[in-house]
């Protein structure tokens, strides 16, 4: 898409004056007490004391239902870890030409979409249904409202999949999901007046309207790739925003536990720096995709992403993988934005490969990281990756190493569809084990109840 077609020259100055007041909210929703942290035990071989920040956490009433739909976290995390570990196996089997489907879209299109607004969105949406409650201080959505937006998600991927209801009946349904989603986190933050989650909103709003983007490019036959990009550079940066808020957090938690000195900063100059350059690179990306402008800002937003996580000192937490997978999910953000970066000056890997280190490497990563721990700690069970989990972890590093070296796919060959296929092996077996080994724990009370 060229820079005449996104009509930069009229959007750009605009986007450029107000990326100080986006900046200023989310430093703000960075400084806050840690999200996640309601109900968590403290991890094994530490003391009582070394507990998530939050001591006063929302005391909420008692819940009789299904144990399943007693937080966002458990039906989503198992939706969404059965349908990633299937729909890349399937995309691969389309692929290599082993099989015939008629989905709503093209396999190209359908693999995107899939990925990027029903994978991503219900990891979303489990992560924010449980979240939400501990920045708010309201009841959490649980029940038959829970079971709703469910099973609104899951109707969206089967009428992708398959439209027997027609594409206007389909589009409608799948574009749902986000915009109630959208719709939810700007309820709960203006119920509770807690402003500083309004960059949240936004972020979910964006991925909402880049869904409905996606879905009026595809069925005029057009290109998708300006959706696309508002998608992925969301991605980024709720992951520069939560996943590097969470990494210290965790790591601060895990070296107190073990009296260790010199803990890293939460939030500082070099975090409100990354932000920023995230935040410019992002839009740099969307508005001039093949520009040397935006090559440049992506490649130094990468860096400076590198120096941020090299501050939280991640290698002395090698003792608990629970909490070094986070550094190394954080480490793919910053790999992205400079192979993307490198990529676009016509250095390094590919556009598509580079763009797979975020969606294989940083997201494949960060969110089992987060699906994890928070499937031990908010079912009252120790804060320690087993065995099963390391193996998790190993295989979407694997797989997702592998998809990023993989020869070019547009001139597929022999050892294309071979190393393709052993990255989706590795890749979904990862979702598959986390749906195997952590089911019984979504489906179950918590131990503490």
């Amino acid at each position: 898409m060229s820079v005449k077609d996104c009509q930069t020259d009229r959007f750009w100055p605009v986007l450029v004056d107000h990326s100080h007041d986006v900046l200023t909210s989310l430093r703000l929703a960075a400084e806050n007490h840690s999200v996640m942290a309601s109900k968590e035990i403290p991890i094994a071989g530490g003391p009582a004391a070394a507990q998530s920040e939050s001591d006063d956490e929302p005391t909420f009433s008692p819940y009789a239902g299904p144990a399943f739909l007693s937080y966002g976290f458990r039906p989503f995390f198992l939706g969404a870890a059965v349908f990633g570990g299937s729909a890349i196996l399937v995309w691969v089997a389309l692929f290599a030409g082993g099989v015939q489907a008629e989905f709503l879209y093209p396999p190209r299109e359908w693999h995107v979409h899939e990925m990027l607004f029903g994978f991503i969105p219900a990891l979303i949406a489990g992560f924010l249904l449980t979240a939400m409650p501990n920045w708010t201080d309201r009841m959490p959505l649980r029940g038959t409202p829970l079971l709703v937006m469910f099973l609104l998600w899951l109707a969206g991927r089967l009428l992708m999949t398959a439209p027997l209801a027609g594409a206007s009946t389909g589009v409608v349904i799948d574009g749902a999901f986000l915009v109630l989603l959208a719709v939810y986190v700007w309820r709960e933050v203006i119920a509770a007046r807690t402003w500083n989650r309004a960059p949240i909103g936004i972020l979910v709003s964006l991925y909402a309207v880049a869904n409905i983007l996606f879905h009026l490019s595809a069925l005029r036959g057009a290109p998708t790739d300006f959706s696309e990009r508002v998608a992925l550079s969301v991605m980024t940066l709720l992951l520069t925003v939560i996943g590097g808020r969470l990494t210290p957090i965790f790591t601060r938690e895990f070296l107190a536990g073990r009296n260790m000195t010199g803990l890293p900063e939460v939030f500082s100059p070099v975090d409100a720096a990354t932000i920023v350059m995230v935040l410019i690179a992002a839009i740099a990306w969307i508005a001039q995709p093949e520009s040397v402008w935006a090559g440049t800002m992506l490649f130094v937003a990468g860096v400076v992403s590198v120096a941020r996580l090299l501050r939280w000192e991640g290698w002395r937490t090698w003792e608990e993988p629970l909490v070094l997978v986070l550094h190394m999910g954080y480490g793919w953000v910053g790999l992205f934005l400079m192979a993307l970066g490198a990529a676009i000056l016509g250095i390094g890997f590919s556009i598509e490969n580079a763009v797979h280190l975020l969606t294989t490497g940083a997201m494949g990563t960060m969110t089992l990281a987060v699906m994890t721990r928070a499937s031990l700690g908010h079912t009252g069970r120790v804060r320690h990756a087993d065995r099963l989990t390391v193996m998790i972890y190993l295989l979407v590093t694997i797989g997702a190493m592998l998809r990023i070296f993989s020869p070019h796919a547009e001139t597929p060959t022999a050892l294309t569809y071979t190393i393709l296929s052993l990255s989706a092996l590795c890749w979904s077996g990862a979702y598959v084990l986390f749906a195997l080994h952590y089911g019984r724990y979504l489906v179950r009370p918590s131990l503490d109840e």
